[in-house]
């Protein structure tokens, strides 16, 4: 035993890191490459080991040595064998089935004969296989690539696809040079490293990068369009979104307005690159009708896919996904974490976490602004209170989220901060329109047309509003680089994609002033609202930030 070093590793692969080790920021950043965070007191920090977490970092190239040396080295206690048996038995799994052409045939392969057959005896996955050649090789049908993915994956057994992609149709996506300049629009270098790790000669053609809010997502999938030279696809959250990524790909290409088209629900136009929304994808009259609108899929030769916001896929678009499996595919997202525990499907559908850039490091470089994270718990106010008690448990957690003394704390706040761009962030429209009442700002829901939005949020950028109330509708995708305050005064049930993408907001380098923001969360003490911020905690934890916890006590 060494009671100087700062981790408990458990045979139950959960590892316990105290956070007050001098050390702690650095471990924190190695163990997030192939645990997940799970708890995250003031204390001691709880992370669980997955066959998942192990494959994502085997994919994203972490070594099994980088793994097992870094329990090892900072075990207080040692590290169970049981512990590094598992994660090597799992890591090992990661390339031991191989998917690859061969010709013009399509092969699910393995070097291990022992595997092989044990995987070829499965009953429930007999009609994908065709013929075996030898003990190392069976032949598979192209239509049932992702599906038997899938199957695998199940089966603890992840697929290393290495099968080549079809080009698609050829489109010649030149860098646009900028402002008269004679150089030509640069790449960040962890950008570039992102491209790159996706391309990855002989292997690419597949997989997820996880990218920090702020970070230049969007840049990143036009540099993997320009490589691929070849017609697109994006699949994104909104039409804000869609019309995010076609102003950024005519300002950041030499493609025109004709070539680039925009489908939703008002416009309709398939061009060499295409941006459509996941919501008209999954539109469909009944219940019973089919999703129409998914033959997008086929509608031209797709060379490359790229899915925006990846943990968001509706499992329509998995399905189709599945059955375009020699088509490439990028996945874009600032975390991996799905609230329906579909990381699997990502995976093995999407494929594998390629490159993840920690915020915390972003944020030392510059690229990203210095943030402070603090809640603040409000006392229920009188009416309240007398309501919470009284009502039944799921009617709690919004009474506690509309908490009406969460308008001292806004007042307050907004004084702290009187020259700071603000957003203050909310769940629950009739809240924000009483906050908005309150305040004088303006609100945008999703009531509100695009037309106003998009003027609500230029007048924003450029310092017209100092404050603007937005409902869930701003939580993905939406550039307003100068905000430097969010109080989020209401959220969903423990959400951690949520909670990500609402400190996006404001993550984006400040062109004046210090390069800083703050994130305040208002969250109602001893309630059901409290005991899901802790979940939404783990979130800011894992990124690295420090989270601070305070009481309102009105003066």
């Amino acid at each position: 035993m060494d009671p100087s070093k700062p981790l408990i590793v458990q045979s139950d692969l959960s590892v316990l890191l105290e956070t007050n080790h001098p050390e702690f920021d650095k471990l924190q950043g190695k163990l997030a490459r192939f645990a997940d965070l799970v708890k995250s007191p003031e204390h001691l920090h709880t992370y669980r080991i997955t066959p998942l977490s192990l494959w994502n970092a085997a994919a994203a190239g972490m070594a099994l040595e980088e793994m097992t040396s870094c329990l090892q080295q900072y075990a207080k206690f040692g590290v169970p064998s049981s512990v590094l048996s598992t994660i090597r038995k799992y890591t090992k799994r990661y390339g031991l089935l191989r998917m690859l052409h061969v010709g013009k045939e399509l092969f699910l392969v393995s070097e291990d004969t022992v595997v092989f057959k044990e995987i070829c005896a499965y009953e429930s996955l007999q009609k994908y296989l065709k013929d075996a050649r030898g003990e190392r090789a069976i032949a598979i049908s192209p239509s049932y690539r992702g599906i038997l993915k899938q199957e695998l994956m199940k089966l603890g057994y992840p697929v290393e696809d290495l099968a080549s992609y079809r080009s698609g149709e050829f489109l010649e996506i030149p860098w646009r040079e900028e402002g008269g300049m004679d150089e030509p629009f640069q790449l960040r270098d962890y950008q570039k490293q992102a491209v790159d790790a996706f391309q990855q000669v002989g292997h690419g053609g597949s997989g997820v990068l996880v990218l920090p809010c702020g970070a230049g997502k969007t840049v990143v999938g036009i540099a993997a369009m320009a490589d691929a030279s070849c017609a697109t696809l994006i699949l994104t959250s909104n039409v804000t979104s869609v019309k995010q990524w076609k102003r950024e790909i005519l300002s950041k290409t030499g493609l025109t307005s004709e070539q680039v088209g925009e489908y939703n629900g008002s416009t309709k136009e398939i061009r060499p690159v295409t941006i459509a929304t996941y919501q008209i994808l999954t539109y469909r009259g009944s219940k019973e009708a089919e999703f129409s609108h998914l033959r997008l899929f086929s509608e031209r030769e797709w060379g490359l896919i790229i899915y925006d916001e990846v943990h968001l896929l509706p499992a329509p678009v998995f399905r189709a996904t599945a059955e375009i499996q020699a088509t490439r595919r990028l996945g874009l997202t600032a975390t991996l974490i799905r609230e329906d525990g579909l990381e699997g499907d990502v995976f093995s559908l999407v494929g594998p976490k390629k490159y993840d850039m920690a915020w915390k490091q972003l944020e030392t470089m510059g690229w990203l602004a210095k943030v402070t994270c603090q809640e603040v718990r409000v006392p229920l106010s009188i009416t309240d209170r007398d309501r919470y008690h009284a009502s039944e448990a799921r009617h709690q957690f919004r009474i506690a989220g509309e908490n009406t003394a969460k308008l001292e704390v806004i007042d307050h706040l907004l004084k702290l901060h009187p020259d700071e761009p603000t957003l203050i962030i909310g769940q629950y429209i009739d809240q924000l329109e009483e906050i908005a009442a309150h305040t004088g700002a303006p609100m945008i829901c999703g009531s509100i047309p695009h037309e106003r939005r998009e003027e609500l949020y230029e007048r924003f950028k450029k310092g017209q509003l100092p404050l603007l109330i937005v409902s869930k509708v701003a939580n993905f995708a939406v550039d307003l680089p100068d905000a430097a305050i969010a109080i989020q005064v209401s959220g969903s049930y423990g959400s951690r994609q949520e909670e990500a993408q609402r400190l996006g907001r404001i993550l984006r380098p400040k062109q004046h002033g210090e390069n800083k923001a703050v994130f305040y969360s208002l969250v109602s003490a001893d309630t059901k609202e409290q005991d899901f911020a802790m979940k939404r905690q783990l979130f800011l934890v894992e990124q690295g930030y420090q989270y601070e916890i305070s009481s309102w006590n009105k003066a």
